[in-house]
């Protein structure tokens, strides 16, 4: 069996082969610390996981690098709505984002480089693309010049007449008048008063966003890699400009296979922070979802497709996860009881038995298979069921006091059971799921309980920065996201805001 990814710069499924034979080199996108991850990030770093995993389990040695945007706007933004510093607002969130990807069983990176110390790896770089004239410096800025590289917007598909729509966003006030071409983007920003910056030889200032990736990517694992991740909004422009710029400076392709989840979707628009319709990982871990349930939910969907986030969906993959979470825990609860031992029989056994009582292919093979077809988690998932169905029915069976060995097969013996059981965790611990012995109860009805304290605490702090960025839309749909939970804004005099629940 062959592992096959959808290349979205070839724009198709394309045979696995790595730069070095058995080794993997993985460059994920990660957070600009500003705020709490939601769960468009737990979307995207669990189906990340679940591919190293995979890698993993399939023999690779896998080298995976998520970096931390600490220097951003966004960041600049928080801390002066806090009063705060940028180190400070972002210390605070880099620890919270670690915390957060540790509960869902997220395995860490190998290497977790920081944009602020890779300022000589920027400067380099920066460097390199000016002498090369695919650069430009003005008044303190740097441009990359875009008409530089013909094949700029491949990753996209998008054309130069059509780069506008995608561009905002990361232009200060009065960029245009100093750009030879309208969609030049910067890689050094000159300093603004009262800002943090940096030395460099174009003056004080600070790197811009998509520079920090390809400098990180290069300090890290070198010109070329295996593999780059990040969401869908992710295409364009950041991982565009991030090919431009690499490849105009090392003459090498970035990365042979570039990756994108979809987004998470709330009532048909994509979950972010901007709109305020966002639901943080940590707000629904302390309402009394499961970490697995969040895997679960997330795994349900095949990454490239958008996921719809409600109650309903979530109360499925509770329920899902119950069932599922009763058959992995079957042998630490029950081991004594059905005669588990250290040395079971192999797992070859379970794969046998289980295709030759249903006439289906072996458990094993039709793991692999799903997930060698673009990382079909869905399918996977339906093996794992599949799995554990005799053995929640034995769980179930032994609760209520009954001889473990009446079932449905007889002549079923302990080591086959327990061979069944071995080769299901092995399955799921691929996905990340593992048994959760004192699961919280599920939570059914999500809605009901409303936003938690910490998460008004979280979306007021949202709210007055993006007033204070004058992103007053973005503003206004954080006030009306909470009432409709019930929640009503008091704007006090000085700056601060209370509420009450009605």
């Amino acid at each position: 069996m062959t592992l096959r990814l959808t290349n979205t710069l070839s724009r198709r499924s394309e045979v696995f082969v790595p730069l070095v034979a058995g080794q993997v080199s993985i460059y994920c996108c990660g957070v600009t610390v500003y705020d709490l991850c939601h769960l468009g990030h737990a979307r995207s770093y669990i189906v990340w996981d679940v591919l190293r995993r995979y890698l993993q389990w399939r023999g690779f040695t896998v080298t995976f690098v998520q970096n931390v945007t600490d220097i951003d706007d966004k960041i600049l933004a928080r801390a002066a709505a806090e009063g705060s510093s940028m180190e400070a607002v972002s210390e605070r969130n880099i620890a919270a984002f670690q915390a957060d990807m540790a509960s869902l069983g997220i395995l860490p990176p190998d290497r977790m480089p920081r944009a602020t110390c890779c300022l000589d790896g920027i400067r380099a770089l920066i460097g390199e693309l000016e002498a090369k004239g695919a650069a430009y410096s003005a008044d303190g800025d740097v441009y990359f010049a875009v008409l530089k590289r013909p094949d700029y917007g491949k990753l996209s598909g998008r054309n130069l007449d059509e780069q506008q729509d995608g561009a905002s966003g990361r232009l200060g006030d009065g960029e245009e008048g100093r750009k030879h071409h309208p969609f030049d983007f910067a890689l050094w920003k000159g300093t603004k008063p009262g800002e943090p910056n940096f030395p460099s030889p174009w003056g004080p200032g600070r790197p811009g966003w998509h520079i920090e990736c390809s400098a990180m990517v290069r300090q890290e694992l070198g010109d070329s890699i295996d593999i780059h991740l990040g969401g869908a909004d992710l295409i364009f422009p950041h991982h565009e400009n991030e090919i431009a710029q690499s490849e105009a400076a090392t003459g090498k392709p970035l990365a042979r296979y570039w990756l994108h989840n979809g987004m998470v979707n709330v009532e048909g628009e994509k979950m972010s922070k901007s709109l305020g319709n966002f639901t943080t990982i940590r707000a629904l871990l302390e309402r009394g979802v499961s970490p697995m349930t969040l895997r679960l939910f997330v795994l349900q969907a095949h990454y490239r497709k958008p996921l719809d986030f409600s109650d309903a969906a979530l109360a499925a993959a509770a329920t899902g996860w119950g069932g599922l979470n009763a058959a992995l825990d079957l042998g630490a609860r029950f081991r004594d009881r059905l005669g588990f031992t250290e040395l079971a029989a192999p797992l070859a056994e379970a794969d046998q038995a289980e295709s030759t009582a249903d006439n289906q292919p072996a458990p094993r093979d039709a793991f692999i298979a799903a997930m060698d077809d673009d990382l079909n988690s869905s399918a996977a998932l339906a093996v794992l069921f599949r799995l554990a169905k005799p053995l929640r029915a034995l769980s179930n069976r032994l609760e209520r006091g009954e001889d473990p060995l009446h079932c449905e097969a007889p002549d079923t013996s302990s080591a086959q059971l327990q061979a069944r059981w071995r080769l299901l965790v092995e399955l799921a611990g691929v996905l990340g799921l593992q048994a959760e012995p004192n699961a919280p109860p599920q939570v059914s009805d999500q809605a009901a309980l409303g936003p938690t304290e910490a998460e008004i605490a979280a979306l007021i702090a949202q709210r007055l920065a993006a007033r204070g960025a004058r992103d007053y839309a973005a503003a206004d749909a954080i006030r009306d996201r909470l009432r409709s939970h019930g929640i009503e804004l008091i704007d006090r005099p000085g700056g601060s805001t209370d509420w009450i629940r009605k």
